[in-house]
C-alpha cells in the first residue's frame, strides 16, 4: 500500500511561479537574483502557511542554479535548515557560526534557514550580531518569523524584511479547485469558498482541510457536506435568521437559534457572524461594493436580493446592536439570554428604522364630522395629478381626437352656468359640436418652450393651492384642563429622561390659557432663553395631543414671580397655627415635638 502524503507536501510550489498569493515578493526576488542585488541577510515574516519557508528553499536552490546543467539539482548540500525553537542556546549559534566559515563544495552560495528565529534567546541572539552583519560572501541567511515584534531591533536592522500577507479567499479557492482537479474530484464552487473562508489566509491549512473534507465526502464535495463536516455557520443560516428578523417572527427566531445551539455551535460566534452578515447585506446594497463580499457569484446573489428587502437604517441599527451584544457577550452571566435579548430587539425594528409616519396628520374623525372620507380626499389628490400629467403632455400630430364619451366626460367635470351649458372662459356657453373657425389653424406648443414650462409651473402653483384648500388642518376645541393635564406630562416626560431644568421650568407655575394662546411666566431672562429651546418640542407635543394647530405658547419674564417652594415640617406647622391658635396651647399642654 503506497503512503499517503498529505497535500501541504504534495502540492508544495517548486518555483516562485507556483508560489499563492505572494507575487510582489517573489517578484522581487527574481529581479534581486538577475541584477544581483540579493542581501546576505533576508527576515521572511507573515501569518502561518503563506509560504516563508517554501520561498526560502526556492530561492536556496535559485542562487544555485546558474552554471548547472541539471535542472532538478537541490543542492541539498548547500541548504541548511536550524529550528530556532529547539535550538536557541548560545552553543547552538556558534555551532552555526563555525560551519559559516567552511566555503560550499559544489554551487556559489551556502544558504542557512533559520525558522521560527524569534524562539532564540536574547544571548543567542547577541552572539548572532557580528556574523549576521558581515558574513562570509558565500553565506546568506535567510530567517523566518511569525512574531516579527519579538525580534531585537540590532537583528532587524541588519535584514532586509519581506512582509508576508495573507492569502486571500478568492486565490485560496483558485488554488484549491486545481488540486481538486489534479485528484479527479468534483466540487460545488461554494464548498470550496467555504474551506478557504476556514483557513483565515492559511495555504497550508486550506490545503488540510481540503484532505479533511475529500475523506468523509469522497471525490464530490458540496456546500452542505463541507458546512456539516467542518460544523460552520454557513451564509444560508443567517440568511434564514434575517429574514425572520425582518418578518418580525420572534417565536420562530428564538427556535432557530436553540436549533442553532443543539448542533453545537457558540452564541458568540453566531452574534458576531450575524453583525458581519448585516455588513455584507450593507456592501450588497450598492453594485459598486458587490465585489468587495469574498464568496460566489451564487452566493452574491442571495445577498443582493435579501440587501434590497432590508433598509440602510435598520442595517446600521442591528450592526450597533449585535457589536453591542458581541461587546457583552463574555462578561455576561445568562449568554444565552443576552443573544435572545438581541434577537427580539433586531426583530423589534420597524423596516425604516422608527415608527413609520402616517399619511396624513389629520385625525379620521374630522372627515366623518364633516362628510369627508380619506378615500374621497385621496382621490381628490389622484384627481389633480392626473390632470397636470395630462396638461404637461405635449401635443403632437399623432395624437387621436377624443371620443364621444370621453369628450362627454371632459364636459362633465368643468363648471356649468346658464341651465347646465359648458361654459367658456368668457363666461359664455358652447356647444359640444362647436369647431375652430376656417382658415385658422390650432397651434402646436412643444414641450421644451418656455410657454410649457410656464405652463407647467403654473400647474404645479394650482395644484398645491387646491390640495392646500381641500385638506386644510383640524382645529379641535379643548378646556384649559385639558392643557394642563398634557402639560404636566410633557414636564414628567422630561423629569423621566433626565431634563431636570426643563422639568422645573414647566412646573415653576401654572400656564394660563386665552383662546389658544398658552401664556407662561418665568422669573428670569435665563431661564426664558432655556424654555425657548424647548419651546418647538413642546408646542408640537401639544398640538398633536389637543389636535389643535393654532395653539401658540408666550412667554413673559415676570421677576417677582414668587417661586413655589416646598414646605418644611416647621412651615407647615406656623400655618396650622396660624388657622388655628390652640394648637399652640395643645402643644405645651403635652409636650410634643413637631
Amino acid at each position: 500500500m503506497e503512503q499517503f502524503i498529505v497535500s501541504a507536501r504534495k502540492y508544495r510550489p517548486q518555483t516562485f511561479k507556483d508560489v499563492v498569493g505572494q507575487q510582489a515578493i517573489t517578484n522581487t526576488l527574481l529581479n534581486a537574483i538577475e541584477n544581483n542585488h540579493l542581501a546576505s541577510a533576508l527576515l521572511f515574516t507573515g501569518p502561518r502557511g503563506v509560504g516563508k519557508t517554501t520561498c526560502a528553499r526556492i530561492l536556496a536552490r535559485k542562487i544555485n542554479q546558474p552554471g548547472y546543467d541539471d535542472p532538478y539539482e537541490d543542492f541539498a548540500f548547500n541548504v541548511f535548515e536550524l529550528d530556532a525553537a529547539s535550538n536557541n542556546s548560545v552553543d547552538d549559534i556558534r555551532n552555526l557560526i563555525d560551519q559559516v566559515r567552511i566555503p560550499p563544495q559544489t554551487g556559489q552560495y551556502k544558504v542557512y534557514i533559520i525558522d521560527e528565529v524569534h524562539m532564540l534567546s536574547q544571548a543567542a541572539f547577541n552572539a548572532f550580531l557580528k556574523t549576521l552583519e558581515e558574513p562570509p560572501k558565500h553565506a546568506i541567511f535567510i530567517l523566518a518569523t511569525t512574531e516579527k515584534h519579538k525580534i531585537i531591533p540590532t537583528i532587524l536592522s541588519r535584514c532586509q524584511i519581506f512582509d508576508f500577507k495573507r492569502i486571500t479567499v478568492k486565490d485560496a479557492k483558485e488554488h484549491l479547485a486545481e488540486v481538486a482537479k489534479s485528484q479527479g474530484v468534483e466540487f460545488e464552487d461554494d464548498a470550496l469558498h467555504i474551506i478557504a473562508q476556514k483557513a483565515d489566509g492559511a495555504m497550508r491549512d486550506a490545503l488540510s482541510i481540503f484532505d479533511r473534507v475529500v475523506s468523509y465526502c469522497g471525490t464530490h464535495l458540496t456546500r452542505q457536506a463541507v458546512t456539516e463536516n467542518l460544523n460552520v455557520l454557513d451564509y444560508e443560516t443567517y440568511i434564514n435568521v434575517t429574514d425572520l428578523i425582518l418578518e418580525n417572527k420572534i417565536p420562530e427566531l428564538l427556535l432557530a437559534y436553540n436549533e442553532i445551539l443543539s448542533k453545537g455551535f457558540d452564541g458568540h460566534h453566531f452574534i458576531a457572524g450575524l453583525a458581519s452578515h448585516f455588513r455584507d447585506l450593507l456592501v450588497a446594497k450598492n453594485p459598486s461594493t458587490l465585489s468587495l463580499l469574498e464568496m460566489g457569484e451564487a452566493a452574491q446573489s442571495l445577498y443582493k436580493q435579501q440587501s434590497q428587502k432590508a433598509t440602510q437604517e435598520f442595517l446600521l441599527k442591528g450592526i450597533d446592536i449585535a457589536n453591542d451584544c458581541d461587546l457583552k457577550f463574555k462578561a455576561s452571566q445568562n449568554q444565552r439570554l443576552l443573544v435572545e435579548l438581541a434577537l427580539m430587539q433586531l426583530a423589534s425594528i420597524n423596516f425604516d428604522g422608527e415608527k413609520k409616519k402616517s399619511d396624513f396628520i389629520i385625525p379620521p374623525t374630522y372627515y366623518r364630522r364633516n362628510d369627508y372620507s380619506i378615500t374621497e380626499v385621496k382621490s381628490i389628490k389622484t384627481e389633480v395629478a392626473t390632470q397636470a400629467e395630462e396638461i404637461a403632455q405635449p401635443t403632437t400630430s399623432n395624437q387621436q381626437p377624443k371620443t364621444e364619451n370621453q369628450q362627454q366626460k371632459t364636459n362633465n367635470k368643468q363648471p356649468a352656468t346658464n341651465n347646465g351649458q359648458p361654459t367658456t372662459n368668457n363666461g359664455q356657453p358652447t356647444t359640444n359640436n362647436q369647431q375652430p373657425a376656417p382658415g385658422t389653424q390650432q397651434t402646436k406648443v412643444s414641450a421644451l418652450s418656455l410657454a410649457s414650462i410656464k405652463a407647467k409651473k403654473e400647474m404645479a402653483e394650482t395644484i398645491k393651492s387646491t390640495v392646500k384648500e381641500t385638506v386644510q388642518h383640524v382645529n379641535e376645541p379643548f378646556t384649559e384642563t385639558q392643557m394642563l393635564e398634557q402639560w404636566v406630562k410633557y414636564a414628567q416626560r422630561m423629569e423621566d429622561k433626565g431634563y431636570r431644568i426643563i422639568a422645573a421650568l414647566l412646573t415653576l407655575n401654572d400656564p394660563i390659557l386665552e383662546g389658544t394662546t398658552i401664556i407662561h411666566e418665568l422669573p428670569n431672562e435665563s431661564s426664558k432663553i432655556d424654555f425657548e429651546k424647548e419651546k418647538p418640542d413642546l408646542l408640537g407635543y401639544l398640538r398633536g395631543k389637543l389636535h389643535n394647530h393654532d395653539i401658540q405658547i408666550h412667554v413673559k419674564v415676570n421677576e417677582t414671580l414668587v417661586v413655589k417652594k416646598a414646605f418644611t415640617n416647621q412651615d407647615k406647622y406656623n400655618r396650622l397655627v396660624e388657622l388655628n391658635p390652640n394648637l399652640e396651647l395643645l402643644k405645651k399642654m403635652f409636650d410634643l415635638d413637631v
